[in-house]
């Protein structure tokens, strides 16, 4: 019997304390110093460390992975699909960080001769499969009759086809496009806002540097006034990591975190595709963790305004479990695609609409690049010969695979997330004063 390559064990931040887990096994364990020193020294009860799954025979032990690896496998070809449209990439605000800036708006406009070839292609291509759609940008929502119309029209066959809809705005026409939206199948509605006021204004102006603020707070209110969800995001670095302190406040006092239908979500502004200005300002992910450790320790109230997830920390905490085992944290063309208005097809919303990255068309006619469809579906941590060796492989999934591909010139790669940072972090803001679904133990 050897100690299973998947245990993580690691001290919890500003405690004496160890966290003990193991995702392929499901176990999960708050250690002691004592007890910690005697795992460490290898002093500890055989039967309860074999039966928690963190004393293993290896044979067993790639057994159990072959086995939950097909598990996966099933699940997700059964997972609901979520299929992206940008019907432009234009977009109203001249955002600090966007990284579409460089993209090209070509010389067509979104037709419902389109838009009927894409849900005629979607409704053979992913025929039998749950799924939704999301229209995302560019911005979406843009003001002036024909935008509105062809998106009443895109809206109509969401209706037509039974499909659901999701829809990441900024937010700023919002209230202009709720008596059509209110027709579809909602899910929610994305909206960004990166702060109060002053600091929101400075990131995320319109072209000309107009403020967006105001509008983009009455478009929530309207928005949850009508009974549909708001799932607010936050794009951090180190320019606006602070406010979100006030920001907290903010959404508290507006009454937003009290109503069910209103979630949040904090994004990390990083260099996607191509290099920012002020590249200083950005966080890598362990220093925005870090950093939102630090604020709610300080300031707990951010807490009600979003649990960050200090990788599967908050999971654990919210659900008594742990998820089951990652093989692939990589969305694309596996429960992702994105598609756009000039007719072509791609893997995910960080490769649409960047040149190169297209895998075949819809319109005017049906191409598949069929050699990199199959490269993208058959990434995942069996595939990335840096984790087969990891501990935590199982977590971090093998990251993003547009991120790796960047980076190191291939999808065949890893975007590693610090796991083990995170998880210091995190058990030490949601497990180091409440042990809900954790337990002390391995105690001799």
């Amino acid at each position: 019997m050897v100690l299973s390559k998947y245990n993580v064990f690691t001290k919890i931040r500003n405690s004496e304390n160890y966290l003990l887990l193991n995702i392929l096994s499901g176990n999960a364990d708050i250690l002691d110093p004592d007890t910690a020193k005697n795992f460490i020294n290898k002093n500890y009860d055989i039967n309860e460390m074999t039966e928690k799954g963190y004393l293993v025979n290896p044979e067993d032990e790639n057994k159990l992975f072959n086995s939950k690896y097909l598990d996966f496998i099933d699940n997700r070809d059964n997972e609901e699909i979520q299929i992206f449209f940008v019907p432009q990439y234009l977009c109203n605000f001249n955002c600090s960080y966007c990284y579409q800036d460089e993209y090209t708006n070509q010389n067509s406009t979104l037709t419902k001769e389109i838009i009927n070839s894409f849900f005629n292609y979607i409704k053979s291509e992913f025929a039998g499969r749950k799924k939704y759609i999301t229209l995302f940008g560019g911005e979406p929502l843009l003001s002036g009759n024909s935008n509105k119309e062809i998106i009443k029209y895109f809206i109509q066959k969401t209706i037509e086809y039974n499909l659901d809809l999701a829809v990441v705005t900024n937010g700023y026409t919002l209230t202009e496009y709720l008596d059509i939206l209110k027709k579809a199948r909602l899910r929610e509605i994305q909206i960004t806002l990166d702060g109060t006021q002053e600091i929101h204004n400075s990131r995320r102006m319109l072209k000309g540097g107009k403020g967006t603020f105001n509008k983009i707070i009455e478009g929530i209110d309207a928005t949850l006034e009508m009974g549909i969800s708001v799932n607010l995001r936050v794009v951090l670095d180190k320019d606006n990591i602070e406010n979100l302190t006030e920001l907290s406040d903010f959404a508290i006092d507006k009454g937003w975190t009290k109503n069910i239908l209103f979630k949040t979500q904090l994004g990390r502004n990083y260099e996607l595709h191509h290099c920012q200005k002020g590249t200083s300002v950005l966080f890598s992910r362990i220093e925005m963790y870090e950093s939102l450790y630090k604020l709610i320790q300080e300031h707990p109230q951010i807490i009600e305004f979003h649990k960050p997830a200090f990788s599967i920390a908050s999971f654990l905490y919210e659900n008594g479990e742990l998820p089951d085992p990652l093989f692939d944290a990589c969305t694309g063309t596996t429960t992702e695609w994105a598609f756009d208005y000039t007719g072509n097809i791609y893997s995910c919303t960080a490769t649409v609409g960047k040149s190169g990255e297209e895998l075949g068309t819809f319109y005017p006619e049906i191409t598949k690049k069929q050699d990199l469809i199959d490269e993208w579906e058959e990434r995942d941590i069996t595939s990335i010969k840096e984790c087969k060796n990891c501990s935590v492989q199982l977590i971090c999934g093998g990251g993003c695979a547009s991120v790796a591909k960047n980076e190191n010139g291939t999808i065949f790669s890893t975007d590693c997330r610090p796991v083990e940072n995170l998880l210091e972090l995190g058990s030490s803001i949601y497990f180091e004063n409440n042990n809900k679904g954790i337990t002390k133990c391995l105690e001799k």
